[in-house]
């Protein structure tokens, strides 16, 4: 990875796509095992938007507290982060670190059924 991005004339912080997704594996990499492993049929995908500039990331799928017998054979859940609003919105590159993995926990706890409420009061909204 190259020296840390500064700002350029206050714009947002600048990660190449390689860079950002690097910054990406590392937050999956910082999920306990015992959860990965859980994680089954979820692909993690990094896009430049959303279908809003201010959300950061989206899960689709269907969440494994609301999973029955009946579920198979589906397409994998996928869980979306979105880099140019996550860049726009931090200062600094530990900023985007930051908000990365805030972001990549915030979407895999909705795979695994917590929703919005429960995860502010977590602190990971």
């Amino acid at each position: 990875m190259s020296a840390r991005p500064n700002r350029r004339d206050n714009g947002p912080v600048q990660l190449s796509e390689d860079e950002f997704g690097d910054l990406v594996e590392q937050a999956l990499d910082g999920i306990p095992p015992e959860l990965g492993r859980m994680m089954r049929n979820v692909a993690v995908v990094v896009e430049d938007y959303g279908g809003s500039p201010n959300l950061l990331g989206l899960y689709h799928g269907v969440p494994l507290t609301q999973r029955t017998t009946q579920y198979a054979g589906v397409l994998p859940d996928r869980i979306a982060i979105y880099r140019l609003p996550i860049l726009a919105r931090c200062r600094t590159h530990d900023d985007v670190v930051r908000q990365v993995q805030i972001t990549v926990v915030h979407e895999i706890a909705h795979h695994f059924g917590i929703d919005d409420d429960r995860l502010s009061e977590l602190g990971w909204a």
